[in-house]
């Protein structure tokens, strides 16, 4: 009974890891160093993707399952769970496509965000907010 808890333990980090890989990038709109551990899970990803390594937590789910009496999984995750679930397996590169856009966007935003903070300086922040107490008592 323990390992079938751990299996559906593995299974939620997996979605909240891909999770994280699509979406992480925009954590960083916040904080700026949360970019760098969103590039190393990009990077681990598409290294899984591209076949250069095995994912961890594919191996600990088919452990968890194997010492659960289930038989060992045949695919990845992304392969049982998100191909033909949540888009159809004809579109495997479009959606692929669509998850380096909104990384690509997502990182795209930190740099715009990093390069405004920096034009600020304190005295234009410190005027600006002059100018705008001014207009509102006006």
């Amino acid at each position: 009974m323990g390992y079938g808890w751990l299996v559906t333990v593995v299974l939620a980090l997996h979605f909240g890891y891909v999770a994280y890989v699509v979406l992480g990038g925009f954590l960083a709109w916040r904080w700026p160093r949360a970019i760098w551990p969103h590039l190393v899970a990009c990077v681990w990803g598409a290294m899984i993707v591209a076949g250069w390594v095995d994912c961890p937590l594919t191996w600990a789910e088919d452990w968890a399952r194997q010492k659960a009496g289930q038989g060992p999984v045949t695919q990845g995750f992304v392969d049982r769970y998100l191909d033909n679930v949540i888009y159809p397996d004809r579109y495997v590169n479009l959606a692929r496509l669509a998850v380096a856009g909104v990384v690509g966007a997502s990182w795209i935003g930190v740099y715009l965000r990093r390069r405004s903070r920096r034009r600020r300086t304190p005295d234009t922040a410190a005027k600006s907010g002059e100018e705008a107490g001014r207009a509102a008592t006006v």
